[in-house]
């Protein structure tokens, strides 16, 4: 069975972190670029976040968003991607979804092969 299943959602304060995790099973990350959207409350999903391209490419984008402020990361090892947040704002509180796709292209278009169901990440005081 695919799946891709992210935890490490929870509430923060401004200026503080966490990191997200996305676990996959049922298919190997190596060759499939992986991505990070958001949905906050009451609107649509945002255009992807960042993503890591296939091991074989290695390249990496980021939304202007974030930039700056979160990080990516891949462990191909354990199947699992990460996404670093630091210097947290309330306007990223949202539902932070993990994506995959074979190809980079759809993926930073908004298209995923597999995606996982959301955690939520809340930044208040």
């Amino acid at each position: 069975q695919v799946q891709l299943v992210e935890s490490g959602g929870g509430l923060v304060q401004p200026g503080g972190s966490l990191r997200l995790s996305c676990a996959a099973s049922g298919f190997t990350l190596d060759y499939y670029t992986l991505g990070w959207f958001r949905q906050a409350p009451g609107k649509e999903r945002e255009g992807v976040l960042c993503f890591s391209s296939s091991s074989s490419d290695g390249s990496t984008y980021y939304a202007d968003s974030v930039k700056g402020r979160f990080t990516i990361s891949r462990d191909n090892a354990n199947n699992t991607v990460y996404l670093q947040m630091n210097s947290l704002k309330p306007e990223d509180t949202a539902v932070y979804y993990c994506a995959a796709d074979s190809s980079w292209y759809d993926l930073a278009r908004g298209g995923a092969d597999y995606w996982g169901q959301g955690t939520q990440v809340t930044v208040s005081s």
